[in-house]
């Protein structure tokens, strides 16, 4: 069935339109991560992009929301951040390895860095030096870590999934705004058109002297407060459109036409009365919706954290290695030259002949090489001066003013706490079920209650408007049964489309794609 169309008196458009948004935009959930992109409108981005040609339908619309949403990309980033943030953590089992240098001068009297003796004269050192460590016991918090940064990372790949889910049903929500709005353009566009012609009807009988002037100029209000309509429901569709272009971060200025395909939207007494389990659909959304899983997720972190404050009581054993080296412009060596000096030596000895007789002179000649001392080489010095050590460290936590025993409390708390947004997380999806539910069935009533309401009206106002005619009823009698008409079909609009979106949610949470 196709629902008609409306007239509205001043102010039933912005009614009409605020019914939908109260059933508009979806309220994002309690989780602990706060960024939103459901809050975070696409035109925050510096360069707007550039929309393509041709209506949009929302399938389209969704898609390409997806695929620009700078708040949907911050989320984006933040799983990458969380995946390096793993990365980095399993890393911390390897062994660590570092090398070090330095170059010093010393001038004046100083230590000789590797003689240790005083000198004073102008030195220059060299220092190099490299390092190997290796935990091998650290009351498990490196594993500990492992865990809890991998469950962290799928909680945020959950938040992503989460914040797309947002953005399709906001999506969804402005895209309906605008189709509603452009229904109420068109239908006080054709009763701008019906007053004209009841405004020519109304001049010929005036001067046919069957009416009187006063019903003419009522006629002329009536056709001043509909033209009024129309401007006020253009400019809500504008509102509309812009709200749109804004969530698809697209340029309303490069896109002036900028149209949506307009679906055939079945009217809500088409099905049955609408009648759900809301329990049923809680228990199978509460093992799809990404929120769920995110929030389950950060509590198993949570207790891994508290696992990892644990670990602070155990003692922690290290394997550490190291080897060093130096040089000193200041070491010396010694070396042989190749040639040698001739030295005579005069011995005095005695003669074995002659017991206690004087002592005869006796000279020597040696040969002596020829010595030098010059710098030791720079090469020469680092092997020499090499040197290697590897020690085990144990540290054992005694006292240490109570820290590990408070943080560990500390993460016991916000274990609770992350507990307990868990079940807020499953409060409010159950929540927003029910009021989903509570909302389609009221509207699909309402609507109901309304057509019938438009058909009695409409059978009231084609008598109204024969009567007028003849003369029988007054101008204001008459736009009196034509606004209540108007009124009681903006009120059938408006139940459709609240019906609609509400539907649309209830099929979400059941699983089924977004789609009209």
């Amino acid at each position: 069935m196709t629902a008609k169309t409306t007239c509205l008196p001043p102010g039933h458009v912005a009614l009409a339109l605020a019914g939908l948004l109260a059933a508009g935009p979806v309220a994002a959930q309690t989780t602990p991560q706060p960024a939103r992109p459901a809050t975070a409108p696409a035109a925050a981005m510096a360069t707007p992009a550039v929309a393509a040609t041709g209506p949009w339908g929302l399938q389209r619309t969704i898609d390409y929301a997806l695929e620009h949403n700078i708040g949907l990309r911050i989320n984006q980033l933040t799983v990458q951040s969380n995946a390096q943030v793993l990365r980095q953590s399993k890393a911390a089992l390897l062994p660590t390895a570092n090398l070090s240098a330095s170059q010093a001068w010393q001038y004046g009297t100083s230590v000789n860095p590797l003689t240790y003796e005083f000198q004073s004269q102008t030195v220059r050192s060299n220092n190099v030096s490299g390092n190997s460590q290796l935990v091998l016991f650290q009351g498990f918090q490196l594993r500990n870590t492992i865990r809890r940064n991998a469950l962290d990372l799928q909680a945020s790949e959950a938040d992503v999934q989460k914040a797309r889910n947002d953005l399709s049903l906001n999506v969804a929500s402005y895209f309906l705004q605008l189709v509603l709005a452009q229904e109420l353009v068109r239908a006080n566009q054709f009763y701008v058109t019906r007053d004209q012609e009841q405004i020519a009807r109304t001049k010929l009988l005036l001067q046919a002297g069957s009416i009187p002037e006063s019903t003419l100029l009522d006629s002329q209000s009536q056709l001043a407060t509909d033209e009024l309509n129309v401007t006020t429901a253009q400019n809500q569709a504008n509102v509309a459109r812009l709200n749109l272009l804004q969530l698809l971060n697209l340029d309303p200025a490069a896109n002036p036409d900028f149209q949506i395909e307009v679906p055939d939207l079945p009217d809500p007494d088409a099905e049955a009365p609408l009648a759900l389990n809301t329990n049923d659909i809680f228990q199978g959304a509460a093992t799809r919706q990404p929120e769920i899983k995110a929030a389950d997720l950060r509590v198993l972190s949570a207790g891994r954290s508290v696992e990892l404050a644990r670990g602070a009581y155990y003692p922690r054993l290290v394997l550490a290695g190291s080897i060093f080296s130096g040089f000193s412009s200041a070491r010396t060596v010694t070396q042989i030259g190749g040639d040698s000096t001739a030295r005579r030596t005069t011995f005095f000895v005695q003669n074995p002949t002659t017991p206690g007789g004087p002592l005869t002179p006796l000279s020597v000649i040696t040969y002596q090489r020829n010595l030098s001392t010059l710098p030791q080489s720079y090469w020469d010095q680092l092997s020499q001066n090499l040197g290697q050590q590897v020690q085990f460290a144990l540290n054992i936590p005694i006292l240490n003013g109570l820290q590990v025993r408070t943080n560990v409390q500390r993460t016991l708390i916000n274990a609770q706490q992350v507990q307990l947004q868990a079940e807020q997380a499953r409060l409010t999806l159950r929540q927003s079920i029910e009021q989903a539910y509570a909302d389609a069935r009221a509207a699909q009533l309402q609507y109901a209650a309304a057509r019938r309401q438009v058909e009695a009206l409409t059978v009231t106002q084609r008598n109204a408007e024969i009567r007028f005619n003849n003369g029988l009823l007054s101008g204001t009698e008459f736009n009196v049964t034509k606004n209540n008409l108007n009124f009681a079909i903006s009120n059938q609009l408006q139940a459709k489309y609240t019906f609609i979106f509400r539907r649309k949610v209830l099929d979400f949470y059941q699983g089924k794609p977004l789609a009209l």
